[in-house]
C-alpha cells in the first residue's frame, strides 16, 4: 500500500512538473520566437503611448471616428462574451432595433436603408475589432464631414485598411476599426 502511494505521489509530481511547468514554458518560448507580436497581444503604440490592441475592439464615439460593431460586453475584456439572448428573445429584438436605428440616425441614412449585419448584431465575443468594408463605407460620409475631408479621401483610407480573407479564402474582407481610426488621425 505504501509503495503504491509513493509511486502515485511521484507520478503526480512528475506530471505536475511536465504539464504545469515545462510545457507552458516551452510553448511560451516558441510563441515568443515564432509569433512575438500576436503572442504579446498585437499592441498598437503611437508616439510611444499604448493606444490599444489590433485584436480587441474598443469603443469609439463621436462623428469623427468609425464605429465598431456593437458589443454585448460594452467592450470590456474581462466579462467578454455574448449576451445569451436567443433569437426569440424580446430583449434581443429590441437591442437589434436600437442598434439599427442608432446606426441609421448617426450616419444620416434613410429609415429603410439596408445596414450590414455586423453593425446591428453584437459579435460572439463582444470584442471583434473588425467591420465589413460595406459598414465602413456607410460611415465614410459622416467621418469625412466631421473631419473636413472629402469622402473620396476617407474611402481611399478604407480601401488601404481593408484586409483580404485569411489565406485568400477564409472569411470575408474586413477593416480593423482601430487601425483605420489611427490612419484617419494621421491624415492632415
Amino acid at each position: 500500500m505504501i509503495k503504491l502511494i509513493t509511486q502515485s505521489l511521484r507520478h503526480l509530481l512528475l506530471w505536475t512538473v511536465i504539464t504545469g511547468l515545462a510545457y507552458p514554458v516551452v510553448i511560451t518560448v516558441l510563441a515568443q520566437l515564432a509569433f512575438a507580436k500576436p503572442a504579446n497581444g498585437t499592441l498598437v503604440e503611437r508616439n510611444g503611448k499604448l493606444v490599444g490592441s489590433a485584436r480587441l475592439a474598443q469603443q469609439f464615439q463621436g462623428t469623427n471616428y468609425f464605429w465598431p460593431r456593437p458589443s454585448a460586453a460594452t467592450y470590456a475584456t474581462v466579462p467578454s462574451g455574448a449576451s445569451n439572448l436567443g433569437p426569440t428573445s424580446g430583449a434581443q429584438y429590441t437591442n437589434v432595433l436600437n442598434n439599427l436605428a442608432a446606426f441609421r440616425s448617426g450616419n444620416n441614412l434613410a429609415t429603410n436603408a439596408p445596414v450590414p449585419a455586423d453593425m446591428v448584431y453584437a459579435s460572439g465575443s463582444g470584442l471583434d475589432p473588425d467591420i465589413s468594408p460595406a459598414a465602413a463605407d456607410l460611415q465614410a460620409a459622416r467621418v469625412a464631414a466631421a473631419r473636413g475631408l472629402s469622402v473620396d479621401q476617407v474611402r481611399s483610407l478604407i480601401a488601404q485598411s481593408t484586409q483580404a480573407p485569411q489565406l485568400g479564402f477564409l472569411g470575408e474582407p474586413r477593416v480593423n476599426v482601430l487601425l483605420l481610426n489611427l490612419a484617419l488621425d494621421s491624415t492632415k
